[in-house]
């Protein structure tokens, strides 16, 4: 090979490479600039739209719950006040209301008005000889100077004018009780309030003091609390408190009474509560219930800023560059839509209320103007403010 063909060939290899080494480096700007336009945009998205608040510290009531059964505050047994009368009218039934002195059944009054007609008739002929026996008396005491008749006859007819006296007041007597038997042919309200139970039947022939009616005074029902013996100091007459029935109905209450004394068996005490008038309640019910026993301050946030994640609890912090931080909390008391924060928040943090529970370490989000539960708008009439750090 001649040394100008051996040049042309250095020249031609040189200008090869030279264009290879070109375009790696053009494929690998390009590369680049791929790389840095994806890293841009992972960066610049927000994973999710939220809204965030601050804890707010607030006067929260303190609650003891306590279960028990509703029951009458006081129960009427309405029987029969006479013996061997049959009924003939039953004009009450169970959940009716009726108002004192109404009548409720009426039994058979044939025999007693007969046995009462036989008493006016004994009273009437007591009468004719206490009226013959008092004349004899007192011509008697007209003879007595005379001494036509001895004091001993003398006091004979005194002695059967007062006997003839007594017989009549006995006989009055006997009348009067049966005039009080056929009064009690009619069997009467003793009291305002409602048929609870009903056990008279038409056509029954019934004994003294017999069943017949059971009736709810006032209407008035009582939640009859069992409160442990720890617990019982914090209760006192007077404390509102929210009875909860199996339907979930609400009752208002007021504690009336306290027990004075404490079940060996239980070690519970029973609480008294006045229950307001509610369809809901009904006697013989178990229901739960809570007593207002005072207030605390509480450091709370949403419910909807709290996320149970494997038996623990968390919230997100919003940081810088609206990116999201998991902190571990611990809470307390909930009410209403409220969650005590007893530990791990000082209260100045910003924290993720809706959207928290897809949230994940590290996450970017876009954070909605309107911040929420910047105020605990669930608390209504509670003194709220702005938890400091």
């Amino acid at each position: 090979m001649t040394p100008l063909t051996r040049k042309s060939l250095i020249i031609a290899i040189a200008a090869t490479v030279a264009i290879a080494a070109i375009g790696v480096t053009s494929v690998r700007a390009d590369e680049a600039k791929t790389d840095g336009k994806k890293q841009a945009a992972t960066v610049a998205k927000p994973s999710l739209t939220v809204t965030t608040t601050q804890a707010t510290q607030t006067d929260w009531p303190i609650k003891l719950s306590a279960n028990g059964n509703i029951a009458p505050w006081q129960e009427a047994i309405i029987g029969a006040e006479s013996n061997g009368l049959r009924l003939s009218a039953v004009s009450a039934n169970v959940g009716d209301f009726v108002k004192r002195g109404q009548t409720l059944a009426q039994f058979s009054p044939d025999t007693v008005r007969a046995d009462l007609a036989q008493q006016a008739a004994a009273v009437a002929e007591a009468e004719a000889a206490l009226a013959e026996a008092e004349a004899n008396a007192a011509r008697a005491r007209t003879l007595q100077d005379s001494g036509a008749m001895s004091a001993q006859q003398i006091n004979q007819y005194v002695t059967a004018a007062k006997t003839a006296a007594a017989r009549l007041q006995s006989a009055k007597a006997a009348r009067d009780g049966g005039q009080l038997r056929v009064n009690f042919t009619r069997v009467l309200a003793p009291d305002d309030g409602v048929i609870s139970s009903r056990s008279a039947t038409v056509g029954a022939v019934v004994n003294g003091g017999q069943e017949l009616f059971r009736l709810i005074r006032k209407n008035r029902l009582e939640w009859r609390a069992e409160v442990t013996a720890a617990d019982l100091a914090k209760v006192a007459a007077g404390q509102a408190v929210v009875v909860t029935t199996p339907t979930g109905a609400t009752v208002n209450g007021k504690v009336r009474v306290v027990a004075p004394t404490v079940d060996t068996a239980t070690r519970n005490a029973i609480v008294y509560v006045d229950l307001a008038s509610s369809a809901a309640a009904k006697a013989g019910m178990f229901a739960s219930g809570d007593f207002s026993v005072g207030s605390a301050r509480a450091l709370s946030l949403p419910q909807q800023a709290v996320v149970l994640r494997d038996g623990m609890t968390y919230v997100y912090l919003l940081l810088a560059e609206n990116k999201v931080s998991q902190l571990k909390v611990q809470t307390g008391r909930r009410f209403n839509d409220r969650v005590e924060i007893s530990s791990g928040l000082k209260g100045s943090e910003t924290v993720v209320v809706s959207g928290a529970a897809f949230l994940a370490q590290g996450d970017t989000v876009r954070v909605n103007d309107a911040p929420a539960g910047a105020v605990a708008p669930a608390l209504t009439g509670a003194r709220v403010s702005a938890a400091k750090p």
